[in-house]
């Protein structure tokens, strides 16, 4: 069977795979923004705790104010890139722009709390199981990348970006 038969066979599965594929971009971009933020753009900020609602970024392992702020950036970066890859290669959306990107930012803005909230206790635990500190923030991130896939695809697929109808602006 070729690929091309096989994708026509099974076009929601090529979706996905394209979907998590092409995401890898937004992974990217994520990875190097919360690396550059975490080493130098916020790394003065390691030592001045930050407490807010539901984030806690109050130990050392966090990253403090540092952690925070970094987790915040690198989430918004990856998720200006994903939109951009996801409407106009994975889904080929023909949804008006103006709805999908306020639907998106509606999805973004409940992403980014999740992933600003969540290092906070992530990083904690990973050193607290016996991760090394250093690598802490890194496998929190990925944490942060599963739970946006989880909540992001079926989200993008059916809501924000569907085929075959015109998107309102918040329906």
């Amino acid at each position: 069977m070729t690929a091309k038969k096989w994708i026509q066979q099974h076009p929601n599965l090529w979706e996905f795979i394209k979907f998590n594929v092409l995401s890898n971009c937004a992974t990217i971009t994520n990875f190097v923004v919360m690396w550059i933020c975490t080493g130098f753009v916020f790394r003065g900020l390691r030592t001045r705790p930050f407490r807010f609602l539901m984030f806690n970024y109050t130990t050392p392992e966090s990253l403090m104010l540092c952690g925070f702020l970094s987790f915040l950036t690198a989430t918004a970066a990856a998720q200006s890139v994903n939109f951009i890859v996801q409407r106009n290669l994975v889904f080929k959306s023909n949804a008006q722009f103006a709805g999908a990107v306020s639907k998106y930012i509606l999805l973004a803005i409940v992403l980014v709390l999740i992933s600003a909230a969540l290092p906070g206790y992530s990083q904690t635990c990973f050193i607290r199981w016996g991760i090394p500190a250093a690598l802490a923030p890194t496998l929190a991130n990925i944490v942060n990348i599963l739970v946006q896939v989880v909540i992001s695809y079926p989200t993008m697929k059916f809501w924000v970006m569907p085929k075959g109808k015109k998107a309102d602006a918040i329906s």
